[in-house]
């Protein structure tokens, strides 16, 4: 049983020209760089940042930003260099497959899949949440849910998602050029809230900038919330000063989940040597500007004392305390277009994973099928889009919303190490973008990143080792039987490596 074979980048080129199985390469570096900013502008440049100073790190969270963007970077260079070397759709899935093995890639695409799922559900979730906010701010009386019975259904996530895996189907441009005008006029919201934010800054509200580390709050459940790094060490549960910027980057690192999401299109990239690297960190570039700012607003608007004093901190709290209520109902407005764009590209990045392990046969193969009118994935669109409204507008899928952050690291720390792999395996690859200082970057990146794991909490981890498992039980019974490597192997097929790429 043969559970490390890799799948040579030849193998996964060639699947992406296989008729009815391949996609059209029709987005441009702008179009890569608002689908960035599309995905990680949304619910959290409202939310986290406040959050995160509330409770963790004070007026410090901006360093807790800082050092969430650096890691995303690191990690970013690293599946850069790898979607130039392998452009097909399938992003840390198909980078693993091709240098750690079969077992590792399954375990990172069924995680990716966590990722992608949860974090679409969940936002679809909060986009109900900010309709029916945004409906009261106007003073309209339109109710957020109905009952079917014994169920309490919620109609906007099941709306938004049912509008958007219909334009997914119809064609990816398409799809892309809806996503730049939402992008521009929720970007346009945000730097007017910035801007009006920054006229209640009270310099006082900085002080002290990193507030010292006190202990945290210990309740009966407290092992459930505690970093899993403290459990281990058995270091008493703190918040604020060093600890809490760490602990605070681990919790606004939701922000960056989307450039990974970029690198699942790839395949539907003009020139993706240039263009993938160009779109993907102009988008990361403008995303931390604008999330720094926010958070420098918030924190100098009021003090983090009284943003910990509210239950859910927003940055809608920040303009309430100041009085200038007129800003929530703009607040809501710019939640509302920031999250259906984010819905779009999770959407997006949840389909094309599936029909890369599709075309391996690691899932069905008939869900790789491709529609011949808009060469789009209209199969595991659909099935993905099926799968989302089900769990945004069924169940309460916010409490499992943490599992996004740990299912993006984990994919972060593979590719990281893949790369070191990569050029191990492969010394005459020439890929058109290299993540400079040799092993150092990827090295540091995969540290990072574990670091961030560690700080989330507990119960975290604790559901995380069951969908691993879960997983792995579906790859023994299903995957590891169907995979076309291995059939391919069985048969005496060998995959054809040249001697030379370069």
């Amino acid at each position: 049983m043969n559970l490390f074979r890799t799948k040579s980048i030849e193998h996964s080129l060639a699947d992406a020209d296989e008729p009815g199985h391949g996609l059209k390469r029709t987005l441009t570096t702008w179009d890569l760089m608002i689908m960035g900013i599309a995905v990680a502008v949304g619910a959290g440049i409202f939310s986290v940042g406040a959050k995160a100073a509330a409770h963790h790190a004070g007026p410090a969270v901006t360093i807790s930003f800082v050092l969430a963007a650096i890691t995303c970077a690191l990690a970013i260079m690293c599946y850069a260099e790898f979607a130039t070397a392998i452009p097909v759709t399938g992003s840390a899935y198909v980078f693993t497959y091709a240098t750690v093995g079969e077992l590792l890639a399954w375990i990172i695409g069924w995680n990716l899949i966590l990722e992608l799922l949860m974090a679409a559900s969940v936002i679809a979730k909060y986009w109900g949440i900010y309709l029916s906010n945004f409906f009261e701010a106007v003073n309209l009386d339109i109710p957020s849910n109905f009952a079917l019975g014994p169920v309490t259904v919620f109609w906007g996530p099941l709306v938004v998602v049912t509008v958007f895996t219909f334009i997914l189907v119809m064609g990816t441009k398409l799809a892309a050029r809806i996503n730049n005008v939402f992008t521009l006029i929720k970007i346009g919201i945000v730097l007017f809230v910035i801007v009006v934010g920054f006229f209640y800054v009270k310099a006082e509200n900085y002080q002290p900038f990193v507030p010292p580390s006190q202990p945290a709050v210990v309740t009966d459940s407290s092992w459930q919330v505690q970093p899993f790094l403290s459990l281990l060490t058995g270091a008493d549960p703190a918040i604020y000063g060093f600890v809490g910027i760490v602990s605070g980057a681990a919790l606004v690192f939701f922000a960056f989940i989307g450039f990974d999401v970029v690198a699942t299109s790839a395949e539907e990239v003009k020139n993706p040597s240039k263009t993938l690297p160009r779109g993907i960190f102009a988008g990361l570039a403008v995303v931390t500007v604008l999330y720094i700012l926010v958070t420098l607003a918030v924190t100098g608007m009021v003090s983090y004392k009284d943003l910990a004093q509210v239950d859910d901190p927003s940055l809608s709290t920040a303009f309430s305390l100041v009085g200038a209520e007129w800003a929530v109902v703009i607040i809501s407005l710019g939640s509302l277009i920031g999250l259906t764009t984010v819905i779009m590209v999770l959407l997006m990045g949840l389909a094309r994973v599936m029909m890369a392990m599709s075309r391996d046969g690691l899932l069905p193969r008939g869900l790789s099928k491709t529609s011949d009118r808009h060469a789009t994935p209209a199969r595991t669109q659909i099935l993905s889009g099926v799968f989302v409204a089900i769990l945004a507008g069924f169940t309460p899928v916010e409490l499992l919303s943490e599992m996004i952050n740990i299912g993006t690291l984990s994919a972060f720390v593979m590719v990281s190490i893949g790369i070191l792999v990569l050029r191990h395996k492969r010394p005459d690859l020439k890929p058109a973008f290299r993540v400079p200082f040799g092993p150092v970057i990827p090295v540091l990146s995969a540290v990072l990143c574990i670091y961030l794991m560690l700080n989330l909490a507990t119960l975290t981890w604790v559901f995380f080792a069951v969908w691993v498992a879960i997983g792995l039980v579906f790859y023994f019974s299903y995957g590891h039987w169907n995979s076309r490597l291995r059939r391919e192997e069985a048969a005496g097929i060998t995959q054809t490596v040249p001697a030379n790429l370069g």
